[in-house]
């Protein structure tokens, strides 16, 4: 596994560490740029939950809970524990008669500090519709119900709402199962290990599925990008990187970060790359604040997905001292790969 830096920190003009990485991005025809090692294994972590929402809709639970795209989207969010996920999040559960006790993800502080802020200002402890993935847990609840499933074990491993999770898993990212890796994510459902490449190429499969997946797969998979790219607030929250980075492509993307400094991304056919494109991008050392929000618009912009001054909070990526002065900055390290 060779890594490449991808992203320098700089005190002053001096380094002063560096993160390295890899990447890939595919076309339709394959592979069209790379750094590091495609074939490096890692856990896509949360970059899983547009995958792991297909089955919900695939089986027709979505339809029968009567779903909206804004909890689609949720389904397949990380999101920030604002007021509005906290609020859809519920409502999906009422959907199928089910409650936050029926969670199973725990609970934690939102993401967004101001609402973390205020709930421990009044003293108001979180509940699992906290949780980031409480949208991913309420959708897999509907899909235990609706295939009369064990609710009470939905996330155990051997459940057929995970099994069925991962069959559709290793058919997008064309991957043997007895190639995927399994373990235990942050919110208590299995997650999945394979090359970066493999996870490239199941979102390129899902923002242009193939001819031989079924008319229910390609649909989930429409229904999933569509809601994802009409609500980017609902990936993400304020000030998170999905959320801002499919913003600032004005529904050109689709965006899913991964814990431990894992990306993906989906750019959607267009007049640019008529096939789309998919990006797989993991940081060596997981970082999440620094690396990978340089080096995911820097490669955006290299393929002018994102205009040259578009998010300039985030690439270069200011550092300050505790009085707020300028101390340095976090750059990307990446070889200019178009003209």
């Amino acid at each position: 596994m060779v890594s490449k830096v991808l992203a320098k920190v700089f005190r002053g003009d001096v380094v002063e560490s560096v993160h390295s990485g890899h990447f890939v991005i595919l076309g339709p025809e394959g592979e069209i740029a790379s750094a590091g090692s495609p074939k490096t294994v890692t856990f896509i972590r949360s970059a899983a939950k547009p995958f792991q929402a297909l089955p919900c809709i695939i089986s027709g639970a979505a339809d029968a809970a009567g779903f909206s795209d804004e909890e689609i989207a949720l389904a397949c969010a990380s999101h920030s524990g604002e007021p509005r996920h906290v609020r859809i999040a519920q409502l999906m559960l009422e959907r199928i008669g089910l409650s936050e006790i029926h969670l199973r993800c725990g609970s934690h502080l939102p993401f967004n500090e101001k609402e973390a802020e205020r709930m421990m200002r009044t003293g108001e402890f979180p509940t699992q519709l906290h949780n980031n993935c409480s949208g991913k847990h309420a959708a897999m609840l509907a899909f235990a119900k609706h295939i009369e499933a064990d609710i009470t074990t939905y996330d155990a491993i051997g459940n057929p709402v995970q099994d069925e999770i991962l069959n559709t898993f290793a058919a997008f990212t064309e991957t043997p199962v007895a190639k995927i890796k399994t373990a235990i994510d942050g919110c208590a459902a299995p997650n999945f290990a394979l090359p970066l490449s493999a996870m490239a190429r199941g979102f390129m499969n899902l923002i242009s599925p193939p001819d031989h997946f079924s008319p229910e797969k390609r649909s989930a998979a429409a229904r999933i990008v569509s809601a994802m790219a009409k609500f980017p607030e609902l990936i993400g929250g304020t000030e998170r990187l999905d959320t801002m980075l499919m913003q600032a492509a004005e529904g050109q993307i689709i965006s899913k970060v991964g814990a431990e400094g894992v990306w993906l991304c989906g750019v959607l056919p267009g007049e640019r790359f008529p096939g789309g494109l998919a990006i797989a991008l993991k940081i060596d050392d997981g970082d999440d604040r620094r690396a990978r929000p340089v080096a995911a618009v820097a490669i955006l912009k290299q393929l002018r997905i994102l205009g040259h001054d578009a998010l300039p909070e985030l690439s270069p990526m200011p550092i300050r001292n505790r009085r707020g002065d300028m101390a340095g900055h976090v750059e990307a390290s990446i070889d200019r790969m178009f003209a």
